[in-house]
């Protein structure tokens, strides 16, 4: 009850202009006979309390009220009350995002991401914690775009465990006159789904009638963009292309690291009758994949035996193989993911994708080494043999490791070669696509993508949605949104492997083994800011079926390290 109510708080007041917040408080007094201030002071505390009572002012200067001279100064006192310093100076970001125009603060904004190379969200959510980042974040947003949050808040009713009723019945009628139009729009840009689409999926009876006639209509997926969310679109790459995220895993280092003493611990372990699981899981759970070499090492120097068939005589299933994963090199690792993928009736395209899309030239050369190593034939032979037609051009060129970056004047000619391509047959729009997307860095991706907004009025993810089908649409979209934001895109893939019909346990292991020392913290937070559940909590719910002892969920929970 507390959690909604606070969300239900702080939607409502970072969402509403000075003119609504005033008849708000009028008509709260009307219909409860109280001051709305004094109950969201009696109800609250601490600086999420000072917030909100400078929210409930009504205060912030108009639209189009802009300090110029202010702008650069203003994006300093943020930094300066957070990044720079240890501890945060909340009452900086409570004076500033309560009382400066909109406006104004989205120059703030542009200027503070030059300065710290850091988006204001991402400083937010490293600098606040609580119900106080909530509502920073939700006021940062509404700054942004309001029909962008509305969108969000909408998609999050309906994807978490469950539909929230009351959020999308809130939402719909408060919005329905003033930008409904836009928040469709940017749910389209922003999600699989047009709006009518999640609505006629998600409820039911006369109640989705209503809902679907508060929505008005059902948009064509790959249509040009109104203005505002060509703006938005075209302003998510530019946010993707200026911060540096600082990448953190959730695994580290071992400071007390005793190799002999762990080989030890584990050959105990698993000696004689029964097998002391915590103990193993204890110690590979908590080492790096370094340390992890290290004791494999020393399991063999010292006890003359090999650790790795140990494990496999003593451990099994699930568990099995998600301890084992950790063992294993992120190379040996990847070409033995690849090879499952591969191997028996049916192939696994998903992990096919994700695996080649993710990793850098460096991994993708490793790994191909590993392949070779391990199955006596080249990762490319394996891929020729097991897919085909333009699917498996594409993981060839992905598998083959120059990932150019060409200079500025190069957007312009890629971006009209995407451009033609949308035009032309699907053969030569598959070359042309393909010479782009599978062969050019992350970076300058980002610049080719945001330009091609701005000269289209169209996302290139809707343009892959539209025109390409089946595997190829997939691992188009695949490199798409790794560029965007490729912790987000794991966190995606992670929801997928729970809440399908049964876990996909492979997918799961995958991922949290691959990812744990490189950005699963990162991860983390995408899937909580998406899905409004933490991954904590997902494993801990969905990790149950078939995991009799617990012991594959406990060290899938050590490995995710935290709550959120």
């Amino acid at each position: 009850h507390d959690i909604y109510y606070e969300k239900c708080l702080i939607e409502i007041l970072a969402s509403r202009t000075n003119e609504q917040i005033h008849s708000l408080v009028e008509a709260y007094k009307d219909a409860y006979g109280r001051d709305v201030e004094q109950d969201v002071i009696g109800d609250t505390s601490g600086h999420f309390k000072k917030m909100l009572i400078v929210l409930l002012q009504g205060t912030r200067e108009e639209d189009g009220v802009v300090h110029a001279d202010l702008v650069e100064e203003d994006a300093q006192a943020l930094y300066a009350a957070g990044e720079e310093q240890w501890g945060t100076d909340e009452a900086i970001f409570i004076m500033l995002l309560g009382n400066r125009s909109v406006t104004h603060l989205q120059l703030v904004f542009d200027e503070y991401q030059k300065i710290t190379e850091k988006s204001i969200e991402d400083s937010i959510k490293s600098e606040l914690s609580g119900d106080f980042e909530r509502l920073m974040l939700a006021v940062v947003q509404c700054i942004r775009s309001r029909a962008m949050f509305f969108a969000r808040r909408l998609y999050k009713s309906m994807k978490g465990l469950g539909t929230a009723d009351n959020t999308l019945i809130r939402i719909m009628i408060s919005r329905s006159e003033i930008d409904m139009l836009d928040i469709r729009e940017c749910f389209r840009l922003r999600y699989d789904k047009s709006l009518h689409n999640m609505i006629e999926d998600d409820t039911s009876g006369e109640y989705k009638r209503t809902l679907l006639k508060l929505c008005g209509g059902d948009d064509d997926v790959a249509g040009e963009f109104f203005p505002e969310a060509a703006q938005i679109a075209y302003k998510m790459w530019e946010i993707s292309a200026m911060s540096k995220v600082q990448l953190r895993g959730t695994v580290h280092p071992y400071a007390e690291f005793d190799p002999g003493s762990d080989a030890q611990d584990l050959r105990k372990a698993m000696k004689g009758f029964g097998t002391d699981e915590d103990t193993i899981i204890d110690i590979i759970a908590r080492r790096s994949n370094d340390q992890r070499q290290v004791i494999r090492q020393a399991f063999k120097s010292l006890l003359g035996r090999d650790l790795m068939a140990d494990l496999k005589s003593e451990l099994s299933k699930n568990l099995c193989r998600l301890i084992l994963g950790l063992m294993m090199t992120p190379p040996e690792f990847d070409a033995k993911m690849m090879r499952k993928a591969m191997e028996g009736a049916g192939t696994d395209e998903h992990a096919l994708i994700e695996i080649l899309v993710t990793r850098s030239n460096q991994d993708i050369q490793a790994m191909c080494e590993a392949y070779q190593e391990a199955y006596k034939k080249s990762l490319e032979d394996a891929i020729h043999s097991d897919t085909s037609g333009h699917f498996c051009r594409i993981l060839v060129s992905l598998a083959q490791v120059e990932k150019g970056i060409i200079s500025q004047d190069c957007v312009s000619s890629l971006f009209q070669a995407l451009g033609d391509a949308c035009n032309a047959d699907s053969d030569e729009m598959m070359d042309k696509f393909m010479s782009i997307l599978c062969t050019r860095s992350f970076p300058h991706l980002r610049r080719v993508f945001q330009e091609f907004v701005r000269c289209t009025n169209k996302d290139i993810e809707l343009i892959i949605k539209k025109e390409m089908s089946g595997d190829v649409k997939n691992v188009m979209l695949a490199i798409v949104r790794s560029v965007k934001n490729q912790p987000s895109y794991f966190a995606d893939r992670l929801y997928k492997a729970m809440k399908g019909l049964g876990t996909d346990d492979r997918a799961l292991i995958r991922i949290m083994v691959s990812r744990s020392e490189i950005d699963l913290f990162n991860i983390r937070k995408e899937f909580k800011e998406t899905h409004d559940a933490s991954l904590h909590d997902f494993i801990q719910v969905e990790a149950l079926v078939g995991d009799t002892s617990g012991d594959y969920r406990k060290t899938l929970l050590m490995l995710c390290g935290g709550e959120d």
